[in-house]
């Protein structure tokens, strides 16, 4: 059990942290919103890969997981029971935002952080999502691998991936990688992010499946 409330704990801080950045600084409409929400997510990831990894390996992602179940590094009880608990510490996450945006604090932009794409852009944002999520779960997989990853290192080079992962990506999608972090966002916000949702949860899914399949092709012995 406690491997499963390590993710939920994980999941709601990178949430809490990184969409509350976007929405308590007035979003990402310019290059230096951009930099800070990047950033805010790649550390939050960092500073939690190294306090609840030795948990539960600090998935905090839904796309990370069937990675992992994919490659073989959990049970399918295990990523199961991760990915409930990820959503679950994502809407722990958006609520608090909820919350401190209900109390009457006044913010430049009141949204919730959520994953949108503009009109006419569906494809285009399931593509990178696709992409990016690939590149990004590759680089879990690659760093935490026990023969060929990065050691203690790994923490760090997942958190930097993700920053410049997100700096592509903000202009497009918001940058999701993870339908944890997307869903409950969504649900709170409502409207057109809700309509969208399924490129978010998609999109990461089919990413973090393609990187699996990459991954056990490199690492594999013939």
């Amino acid at each position: 059990m406690k491997k499963y409330l390590a993710e939920m704990i994980g999941t709601m801080v990178l949430v809490f942290i990184g969409c509350g950045s976007a929405v308590f600084n007035g979003g990402c409409g310019t290059p230096a919103q951009v930099l800070m929400v990047a950033v805010s997510f790649g550390v939050a990831v960092v500073a939690m890969a190294y306090t609840i990894g030795g948990i539960s390996g600090c998935h905090i992602n839904p796309a990370i997981t069937l990675g992992a179940l994919l490659t073989g590094r959990i049970s399918p009880k295990d990523a199961g029971m991760y990915m409930l608990f990820q959503v679950i510490g994502a809407f722990i996450g958006s609520a608090l935002i909820y919350a401190i945006l209900a109390s009457g604090v006044e913010v430049t932009n009141t949204h919730t952080g959520a994953n949108n794409v503009g009109d006419g852009l569906a494809s285009a944002g399931l593509v990178a999502e696709i992409i990016f999520t690939c590149i990004f779960v590759l680089v879990v997989l690659g760093t935490t691998d026990e023969k060929k990853g990065a050691g203690n290192f790994a923490g760090l080079a997942i958190g930097l991936s993700l920053v410049i992962i997100h700096i592509a990506l903000i202009p497009i999608t918001g940058t999701s990688v993870n339908p944890a972090r997307s869903i409950a966002p969504a649900v709170f916000e409502g409207g057109s992010a809700l309509a969208n949702l399924w490129i978010f949860i998609i999109g990461p899914f089919v990413g973090g499946a393609l990187a699996a399949v990459i991954w056990k092709y490199f690492s594999s012995e013939e």
